[in-house]
């Protein structure tokens, strides 16, 4: 068990720190809404039936969205755009080991299985890591069906109509809320690159060595 904390520490404290966190908004968020009805003289839901009500799902996949959205664009982008100065980019100069043909690799026994069948597989694989995060991200547009059960749930609350799906897909204020959090993930991403190129972390590798040029370009 120790060896595998030691191997697997930052994945452990990270998925950890994600649990500790839904479970704070969850128990934050219920209590809220009860306060919420109650303003309008309306009985408190359960925590559990509170999970599956359009004001829990609504924020917790609006959040992953813009997350993944972020996760996928920089993965493409680095790809084809450089930074130069920054960890994370390719070295516009050079020849990159990202770039390789794993190909090349096939008879290595320690390459990942997909290498050594090779064709569509292999295909698949190399672009296996963005293909992952976009189904991710398009998994995370239960944020449309989650706000609408939250307006549904609000308009229970007033003499308002019930809405569709596609009534929120026009709704501006939806849209407000989608591009209020990927504006704020695409200025952290990029805040980080390009502070990264004259700053540096210590003993972190998302940070060059404290000695490295500012135009040193990848690890």
């Amino acid at each position: 068990m120790r060896r595998f904390l030691r191997d697997n520490g930052l994945s452990v404290a990270l998925f950890g720190l994600f649990l500790i966190s839904l479970v704070g908004q969850a128990l934050t968020g219920w209590r809220a809404q009860a306060e919420e009805l109650r303003l309008h003289e309306l009985p408190a839901i359960g925590f559990l039936p509170y999970l599956t009500s359009g004001h829990f799902i609504s924020a917790v996949f609006e959040n992953w969205e813009s997350e993944f959205l972020q996760m996928a664009a920089y993965v493409l982008l680095t790809i084809f755009l450089f930074q130069k100065g920054a960890s994370e980019s390719k070295k516009p100069d050079e020849d990159n080991p990202e770039d390789e043909s794993p190909s090349a690799k096939r008879n290595n026994p320690q390459a990942p299985w997909p290498v050594h069948r090779g064709g569509l597989l292999l295909k698949l694989y190399s672009h296996s890591l963005s293909i992952a995060l976009v189904t991710l991200f398009l998994a995370s547009w239960l944020h449309v069906a989650g706000s609408t059960r939250r307006i549904n749930e609000e308009a229970l609350q007033h003499p308002q109509p019930p809405q569709t799906i596609t009534d929120t897909l026009v709704d501006p204020q939806f849209w407000y809320e989608s591009f209020q959090n990927w504006q704020s993930e695409f200025l952290s991403i990029g805040v980080l690159l390009v502070l990264g190129i004259y700053l540096r972390e210590r003993g972190s590798p998302e940070s060059k060595p404290v000695a490295a040029p500012h135009a040193a370009t990848g690890h």
